[in-house]
């Protein structure tokens, strides 16, 4: 080899090596076969039952983010490495979907990953409808809201659903142990309480374990690290997730049922400990969760209260903030509680992520292109506002999602109104 080639080889071996290593790590300790992907074990089991049988059919893969739609969308795109395609709804368009196509028409089946499939339109879904249903596309949709809901039923209708779960906090740190972190330097070492501590920091997201650990790695340029290196160079939000010990959610968790029970005494102590990590987003998140799901219609205008305590505190910060948390909290354990709305719209999504998605009714719909549609009777053309008239699918009529709670006496108000109304409308 001459020398100029030699120096040329050279240098493009170590400018691949210094690509590489401007990936982040989490991108490169990304899992590239089912058996190294953590959690979910039941779904990649049914995934390899499919890829192995050669029966793979149209999936949506969903769930919060960090735990593994992309991944496992690209280990089941390395069976189809000639015939598969990306295409993203929020970004893509049309035309883009049709070269894919037109690409597909070569192969028995194509594999077509989309992301953000709720963002799909109308037009894109019409076009893409019939190569699925003729299984020339097998299609993976990946997205974070729930689709049942957010996704267009005629998409829905044709594709398996899966909800991927995130990890435990005792996976994360088993799995962080296993890591190899010699790539940053052979002889580093990391304490063992290191590991745990970002498991807990990590709120059950592996990316995010893993982002903490290289930039602690990274920013210290240490060959040992310590409790000292996270509270040196993590961002204070995150170390906040550890600064109470080792139970910071649980701490959480011990703060929302203390109020929920109207217990001021343990809410303060555990606002205080909630405090002392500094973290106020994660309190002021959590009372604006706790006033509707446990106060609720039971004092209507705790919410109100609740936005404006939390948007001084936003505004002061630590350490002034404080008092108007306590003020709030102090109130909402002493106001009735009730968790009537919360019961009412649990039990309805329930309905709908088990599928009950039924037509609406034609006299509903603006423009209903049945021919049998009925006239839609105006509420407010008939005594009191209100008329007899089925609202709720036909499949569904007569189903009751709230029931009232009648210990208080704004509750007992609503309650009285609710079965006049469900009188008249039902025709009780």
């Amino acid at each position: 080899m001459t020398p100029h080639l030699f120096y040329h080889k050279y240098v493009i071996i170590w400018w691949v090596i210094i690509m590489k290593f401007k990936k982040p790590l989490a991108e490169l300790l990304r899992p590239t076969t089912f058996e190294t992907v953590l959690g979910n074990k039941r779904l990649i089991h049914i995934l390899k039952q499919l890829i192995d049988s050669d029966q793979l059919t149209s999936i949506i893969l969903y769930g919060p983010t960090g735990v593994g739609k992309t991944t496992l969308a690209r280990i089941i795109a390395s069976y189809y490495p000639l015939n598969h395609f990306h295409f993203n709804a929020s970004t893509d368009n049309k035309k883009s979907l049709k070269d894919i196509i037109d690409n597909a028409k070569h192969y028995d089946r194509t594999l077509l990953i989309v992301d953000e499939i709720h963002r799909m339109n109308r037009d894109i879904q019409d076009y893409l409808l019939p190569y699925v249903e003729s299984g020339i596309i097998i299609l993976i949709g990946l997205t974070t809201e729930n689709p049942y809901i957010s996704v267009n039923p005629a998409i829905r209708s044709r594709l398996s659903i899966f909800k991927l779960t995130k990890p435990t906090t005792d996976e994360i740190e088993n799995y962080l142990k296993q890591l190899d972190f010699s790539i940053f330097n052979e002889s580093i070492k990391i304490d063992s309480d290191v590991f745990h501590h970002i498991a807990i920091a990590a709120n059950n997201e592996v990316r995010s374990a893993i982002n903490m650990l290289e930039l602690i790695i990274r920013a210290s340029n240490k060959d040992h690290l310590t409790l000292k290196e996270l509270d040196m160079y993590l961002p204070q939000a995150q170390i906040s997730a550890y600064k109470t010990g080792d139970d910071y959610y649980d701490v959480l968790s011990a703060f929302h049922k203390s109020v929920r029970g109207s217990d001021v005494n343990a809410a303060l102590h555990y606002l205080s400990r909630l405090i002392m990590a500094g973290d106020l987003k994660s309190i002021v998140r959590r009372i604006k969760a706790i006033v509707y799901e446990d106060i609720g219609l039971a004092n209507p205008l705790m919410g109100v209260k609740v936005n404006a305590a939390c948007e001084i505190a936003e505004s002061i910060g630590f350490p002034e903030a404080k008092n108007a948390l306590a003020a709030i909290v102090i109130e909402m354990c002493i106001s009735p509680k009730s968790n009537a709305a919360y019961l009412a719209i649990s039990e309805a999504l329930n309905d709908i992520q088990q599928g009950k998605t039924y037509p609406v009714p034609s006299h509903l719909i603006n423009n209903p292109t049945y021919d049998n549609a009925k006239a839609y009777k105006y509420a407010h053309d008939y005594p009191n506002h209100i008329v007899t008239q089925n609202y709720l699918p036909h499949e569904l009529k007569g189903k009751v999602y709230y029931h009232p709670q009648k210990h208080t006496k704004i509750e007992s108000a609503y309650a009285e109104q609710y079965e006049k109304n469900e009188k008249v409308i039902k025709k009780k």
